[in-house]
């Protein structure tokens, strides 16, 4: 089986995979591949397996050894991304409970009020520029997730790094670090929340909450729960923000459209950037169970599996002429937020922040444009997360 070395060109690759991606699609849906950090892996690339393999049984989530001597799992790790059914049945019903459609609508006036405190504050900026990402797209979803669990004293710069290095790291080492320390904060946070005069947040709901048989969760469920619902409630949405604005910034005539159009366009424009460059790259691993045949590859037992949703937004097959950003594209389902059962919980509200934040920007900043060539970004390491570091603007 021939391997297909990402990390040949791995700058490259990280700047942008779409041609890469076009190519691996062109020859079949599924390859094995060596990832930029030298992991050999089984990648899917196209829309149709791609959607089949979300749902596929047979690649499973939990990557968990069975006990043994030496092994210590990191409590941030039991979250229902991690596990499958009826774990994760259980779990998700759970978290489901209490992050309900009525407590994330609750949250509009919300977002609309820390939005307009963060553009207040731009046009002071020395220059009239200003880091997009710093000034809007992290602490946005950052403030809004830390309110809604309920660590609004959360010391987010210093978050920020640790989330970063969680989901974008330089190595392993660093991403276990990372986590680990995550983690340790929690714990203290919840055991905090235990003791305390019982409040309205998400996380004292999840401690409180249980179900018709009395089931609730673990400490260490508890401690996943919030690691996934930090981490994963703000990273997903800086880079969604970041991402469409740079997309319609690099494309004229869609930004033209959007501000004559608000009211009729914003929510296609969300689906598009989704689509089109989105922030999550590839999903989090699965392994094979079983043989799985994906087209003519035979994915074997054992072997470690990653969805890559940026080239299913991209397949011909099921979009037409995909490389093209279109904020009129007519209404199609894509994959940015997964599929099946671990379908993103917390899409409806990045849906929100994004429609918020893009519109509201455009419509304070009429003069808005990239301060920097597109060759001076620097992109977040890893096919998990899809993001600029930095995105550069001024108006």
């Amino acid at each position: 089986m021939t391997v297909v070395d990402l990390g040949e060109h791995a700058e490259e690759f990280t700047t942008n995979p779409y041609p890469m991606y076009a190519k691996l699609r062109a020859a079949g849906p599924a390859h094995l591949v060596r990832t930029p950090t030298g992991d050999e892996v089984w990648l899917i690339v196209g829309h149709e397996q791609a959607r089949a393999a979300l749902a596929d049984a047979r690649l499973a989530k939990d990557w968990r050894p069975p006990a043994e001597e030496g092994y210590v799992e990191l409590p941030a790790g039991a979250n229902m991304l991690e596990t499958d059914p009826p774990q994760h049945t259980r779990l998700r019903k759970l978290v489901a409970r209490e992050f309900t459609p009525r407590r994330v609508e609750a949250l509009r006036p919300r977002v609309q009020e820390v939005t307009d405190r963060l553009l207040d504050a731009m046009p002071a900026t020395p220059g009239r520029s200003a880091d997009l990402i710093d000034a809007l797209a992290f602490p946005l979803p950052m403030t809004v997730i830390s309110e809604l669990i309920g660590v609004p004293d959360l010391d987010r710069e210093a978050f920020r790094v640790l989330s970063n290095q969680a989901v974008a790291p330089l190595s392993g080492d660093e991403g276990a670090a990372a986590v680990g320390e995550i983690g340790v904060y929690l714990a203290g946070l919840i055991e905090t929340k235990r003791s305390a005069a019982p409040a309205d947040d998400l996380l004292s709901a999840l401690i409180r909450t249980r179900d018709e048989d009395g089931d609730q969760l673990s400490q260490n469920e508890l401690i996943g729960m919030a690691f996934l619902l930090l981490v994963a409630g703000h990273e997903t949405t800086v880079n969604l923000i970041s991402n469409g604005v740079r997309a319609l910034l690099n494309h004229p005539a869609q930004l033209a459209a959007l501000r004559a159009d608000f009211d009729g366009l914003i929510d296609g424009a969300i689906e598009e950037m989704l689509r089109y460059d989105g922030p999550v790259e590839t999903a989090t691993y699965r392994f094979a169970r079983e043989p799985v045949q994906v087209g003519d590859a035979l994915i074997p037992a054992g072997a470690p599996v990653l969805v890559a949703l940026a080239s299913a937004g991209r397949d011909p097959l099921r979009h037409v002429d995909p490389d093209r950003f279109d904020i009129r594209r007519a209404p199609q389902s894509h994959l940015a937020f997964g599929h099946g059962i671990h379908f993103c919980l917390g899409a409806p509200l990045a849906r929100m922040e994004g429609r918020i934040a893009v519109r509201t920007l455009l419509e304070r900043a009429p003069e808005l444009q990239l301060a920097v060539a597109a060759e001076e970004l620097k992109w977040l390491p890893g096919m998990l997360i899809r993001g600029a570091r930095r995105l550069p603007v001024r108006w």
